[in-house]
């Protein structure tokens, strides 16, 4: 059995003067999101033995602000693979993943954590936590899989198991949708 925790970067400064979107950084809004994440893991007993991400700046400012509210840093591997993958590439980034690891978070991006969730968990009716995410998987929320296999390798579309889905405006309303950039 593994648990694959998905987090999307939190909420980017779209207004940073960077020359590329690689080194975008994250805006307040985002911070206080993640740090909320953070405490929330923390409270409810989260726990990861593997951390994967993408190398872009508003990951790795993302991740400091959850270590921040979760109260421990996990160092993690940095993939550049992850960086505005599809969802193809990002089954192959989790099908690459150490046999080993049993608790799994990957930060990223979207569309492509969207589209990974889509693929492995199977598509029935009622299942509001699926279909949350085909409408959007917002900045700085968290989606938990579990995976009944023994090797990464063998995780493959419809396999997995949509568990838990948190996002910021759960936590607290003020960080709920606004005006901003449409791909956040």
């Amino acid at each position: 059995m593994k648990t694959l925790t998905l987090f999307r970067h939190a909420k980017s400064g779209w207004d940073a003067p960077v020359s590329r979107d690689f080194d975008r950084p994250i805006n307040e809004r985002g911070i206080k999101g993640a740090k909320l994440i953070g405490r929330h893991l923390r409270t409810k007993g989260w726990a990861f033995d593997y951390v994967i991400s993408s190398p872009a700046v508003r990951c790795t400012e993302t991740l400091d602000a959850l270590w921040e509210g979760y109260g421990e840093i996990l160092h993690p591997n940095w993939d550049r693979r992850i960086y505005l993958a599809s969802g193809a590439t990002l089954l192959d980034v989790v099908q690459d993943l150490p046999d080993g690891a049993e608790r799994v978070m990957m930060c990223g991006h979207n569309p492509g954590l969207e589209d990974l969730i889509l693929t492995l968990v199977p598509d029935k009716a009622g299942d509001s936590l699926r279909d949350a995410v085909e409408e959007k998987f917002p900045t700085a929320a968290i989606a938990e899989l579990i995976l009944d296999i023994d090797q990464w390798r063998d995780v493959g579309r419809g396999k997995a198991q949509f568990t838990q889905l948190v996002r910021p405006r759960d936590l607290d309303p003020n960080l709920g949708p606004a005006m901003d950039h449409p791909s956040d």
